[in-house]
């Protein structure tokens, strides 16, 4: 008796590995591409800017300085995320003797979250690069995992086009000289837009993992958390993917961020010591927004010496990016994106624009306001591949000045 098989269609059977990585590459690649070309077009011309005004040459090592170009990216933040990386945390409040001004307390480095550094040790431990260049490497690797968050997103809202096309705005975005540098930014910014994405496609778990790790990398993860936490409870309303795995997520995305500001401020012996320290080392608080009032009604006259911190040519770039944000918050909206995309949004922009701090940095604190893309790259999708990449390569090669030069060099990043 012969017994016969029943056929299996090659249709029917498991995808090969190798078949898996060229449909990625097919599918990834392309937008790897137009990111690393245009990023690396404003990168070059970021260094081009430093080396012929040659300006670094005079600062302090510590503070935009260095003996070349590329060393002031890891000055400023750069310079505590290096110390973190070597020596760890060493949490205190302490006063500046005799200070009666906005400083009062002497810098410590609990004031920057501990995943990037933890990541940048764990680089060196695993490569034996230094410091610099394992923040370099981490920062560039998470940038490029941050645009294809940014393109998946986009994606499932406009197609293809409007993909690559907000991929190639996250290259070229004021404030996008910190992304390629020793600055947790980029990382932060991969963190949400893939927490953003996962909730979108209803992998909660996923979703509370990446928040909690967000948590442990930027205080402005709130904004996240709460987005994440209002996608949860619409969930649970529609009755969508039961109960259990949307709340866990919600319970989960928060304990990072809570559970490190517990930790410096048990360290400190004062629960409230992470914003005592922002306030007293850095004058950075919340205060509804005064600051950004005093900019905004200061800098379109021309005055810059009526409000805290001016850097005449970086706050100019940063009304601009203000005001380009107020105009495209509308537009995002029309587009009824889900909701942790605009909980995230207005939520991180009420947390940057209602604090006192350096206003220069505010086109790169706004990095993670990437949701704000979507109506430009829907724009964009209109126009041919060829004139998209043309209108993004300009735009990355005078990111050298707008996005970079004047964060580092101008201003104070």
């Amino acid at each position: 008796m012969t017994t016969t098989l029943p056929r299996t269609d090659i249709t029917d059977a498991e995808p090969r590995p190798g078949s898996r990585l060229r449909t990625a590459a097919r599918r990834q690649g392309p937008v790897l591409a137009l990111f690393g070309a245009l990023k690396l077009t404003g990168f070059l011309s970021f260094m081009y800017l430093l080396s012929s005004a040659g300006d670094y040459r005079a600062k302090d090592p510590r503070f935009g300085g260095g003996a070349h170009a590329w060393d002031v990216l890891a000055t400023w933040d750069g310079w505590w995320y290096q110390q973190i990386a070597l020596h760890g945390y060493d949490p205190k409040l302490v006063p500046v003797p005799g200070a009666t001004g906005l400083i009062t307390l002497e810098g410590n480095s609990a004031a920057f979250f501990p995943l990037y550094p933890a990541l940048m040790r764990m680089v060196m431990s695993v490569t034996g690069l230094g410091p610099y260049g394992a923040g370099m490497l981490v920062s560039i690797v998470a940038s490029f995992a941050a645009a294809l968050g940014i393109y998946a997103i986009a994606e499932r809202i406009g197609g293809r086009r409007a993909g690559l096309a907000a991929a190639g705005l996250w290259a070229v975005w004021p404030g996008s000289g910190v992304e390629w540098a020793v600055y947790s930014d980029s990382l932060y910014v991969a963190l949400a837009a893939w927490t953003c994405y996962a909730v979108m496609t209803r992998h909660w778990l996923t979703a509370g993992v990446l928040a909690f790790a967000a948590g442990l990398n930027r205080p402005t993860a709130a904004a996240l958390i709460a987005g994440l936490g209002v996608a949860a409870l619409l969930s649970l309303r529609r009755q969508e993917d039961g109960v259990a795995r949307p709340l866990l997520a919600a319970a989960l995305a928060p304990l990072g961020l809570f559970g490190y500001l517990l930790w410096v401020g048990n360290r400190m012996g004062d629960l409230g010591g992470y914003f005592k320290l922002q306030s007293g080392a850095w004058a950075h608080e919340f205060d509804y927004g005064k600051q950004t009032l005093d900019v905004l009604t200061s800098v379109p006259v021309g005055h810059f010496g009526g409000y805290l911190f001016g850097y005449p040519f970086a706050d100019v770039i940063g009304v601009g990016v203000v005001l380009l944000a107020f105009a495209l918050l509308p537009l995002l909206l029309r587009l009824r994106p889900p909701a942790i995309l605009v909980v995230h949004t207005v939520l991180t922009l009420a947390l940057v624009l209602g604090s006192q701090q350096i206003f220069a940095n505010v086109s790169r604190y706004l990095l993670p306001c990437f949701p704000l893309f979507l109506p430009l790259a829907l724009a964009l999708r209109r126009l041919t591949l060829p004139m998209q990449c043309t209108l993004l390569g300009i735009a990355a090669l005078a990111s050298g000045s707008y996005a970079g030069y004047a964060l580092f060099e101008l201003g104070v990043p």
